[in-house]
């Protein structure tokens, strides 16, 4: 098979729906003769330095009991060095229980800044979590079952060693190698380096997925990540001639030419989006056409299971150009758009704004039809109007289920407007 089909296998080897449930190890699993792997909501990494060991990512707070249990029965010896690849939670939450006497933490210097930010919008992420995962609570509490000393509280540690570009490390017998990679998914992101054995611990800088198309937004709610310093990052990482590419899910893709392969596709995928937008943008095109233009050569294919091209060339248009989409001056103030589209709804016999939109719905347009259906509904709960919500969130389920953000969405739409019909009979 050549090294393009091997890509291809990849994509679709990790579907998006695969980051609903993903299972835990049940013991330490060897991903490499130095690196022992604890998987999670992002993957805890064990290296063994020879008499003592450096954790690379801790996972959540709830979590960390497991994976200490796992490494623990690997006897490296004391955890001298805990290394966080960026400043989320799923990174950094357990910080404070793998820490032990004497140990340091390291991070890039703007990993407080990084979880600050998300501190700042805590009670939001809490409110959206369920959306996408719903099955929080019931394995958070198996945890808490299982390991009473787990906590749901999540740590907010402090980088006892930072560093700016690169940083140079000697731990036990091991030589690493920190690389700042701004751009990845936070601000902070970093590449732990092993230049003797050619191993790279990426984690999620290029996302869950990989090589799937990166997420520059987030439909649960995150700052905007921007392609330039995606696309230096990948450059970056291919410079370093990695043989064995350790990410935060899955087995780590091993074979020199496979890695570089896998990161070629994806930087030609990112760029020709990029670029795609750009000239659309300096057409004068709004962002909902370039949405629709916007597309990737068929050399260029690439997992959308994660993020999808249509909405980075929407984030690349307002990350360059703001919000203000210079189409209307009820832009520039606070008229939600679905008030104007409710108030024709209400001089008009409903019957007739549903007809039409089963119409739209009929002729593919189906975004269309649910504006129409919930301008209706602005005005009261009708069954009719619900059903057609309900048929046009399962058309787009049938086509968006590869993307795990849109088809977590689309479910939970669903469900919710089946329970709403359900409430309805009664």
């Amino acid at each position: 098979m050549d090294i393009e089909a091997q890509v291809d296998r990849l994509i679709d080897e990790r579907p998006g729906r695969e980051l609903l449930n993903v299972p835990y190890d049940q013991q330490a699993v060897r991903v490499h003769e130095r690196v022992h792997r604890s998987a999670g909501t992002t993957a805890s990494y064990a290296l063994d330095a020879g008499g003592e060991r450096v954790i690379v990512n801790t996972g959540m707070g709830w979590e960390a009991p497991h994976h200490i249990r796992l490494f623990g029965e690997l006897e490296l010896g004391p955890t001298s060095t805990i290394v966080t690849t960026q400043g989320h939670v799923d990174h950094v939450g357990g910080v404070s229980q793998f820490r032990e006497p004497g140990t340091r933490y390291v991070a890039h210097r703007n990993n407080p800044r990084c979880q600050a930010d998300d501190a700042r919008i805590r009670d939001f992420r809490q409110q959206t979590a369920l959306t996408w995962f719903p099955e929080l609570p019931a394995k958070i509490a198996a945890f808490l079952k299982d390991y009473p000393e787990a906590s749901f509280e999540q740590d907010v540690p402090v980088p006892d060693l930072v560093f700016d570009d690169r940083l140079e490390l000697q731990v036990g017998d091991v030589e690493l190698e920190l690389i700042h990679t701004p751009g990845g998914e936070t601000i902070d992101s970093l590449v732990v380096w092993l230049p003797s054995e050619r191993v790279a611990l990426v984690s999620n800088l290029f996302g869950p997925l990989f090589p799937h198309f990166p997420n520059f937004n987030t439909l649960r709610g995150d700052l905007y990540r921007f392609p330039v310093p995606y696309l230096e990052n990948v450059e970056r990482v291919r410079a370093l001639g990695v043989e064995t590419l350790i990410t935060g899910r899955h087995l780590p893709i091993v074979g020199a030419a496979l890695i570089d392969a896998c990161l070629a596709r994806l930087s030609g995928a990112v760029e020709s989006v990029h670029e795609q937008t750009l000239a659309f943008i300096n057409e004068g095109c709004d962002p909902y056409e370039i949405m629709r233009r916007v597309e990737l050569p068929a050399s260029l294919r690439v997992g959308q299971g994660y993020g999808k091209v249509e909405w980075a060339a929407r984030t690349i248009f307002e990350s360059y150009t703001g919000w203000f989409q210079r189409r209307s001056s009820a832009e520039l103030y606070a008229a939600d758009p679905g008030e104007a589209t409710a108030a024709l709804a209400e001089r008009v016999e409903p019957e007739t704004t549903l007809a039409l939109a089963r119409e739209r719905l009929a002729a593919g347009e189906t975004a269309t039809s649910i504006r129409l259906a919930e301008a209706v509904l602005a005005h009261g709960e009708r069954r009719d109007a619900l059903e057609l919500l309900l048929d046009a969130h399962r058309v787009l389920l049938e086509t968006g289920d590869e993307s795990f953000w849109e088809s977590g969405w689309l479910r939970h739409e669903i469900a919710r407007l089946e329970r709403a019909l359900e409430a309805a009979t009664g």
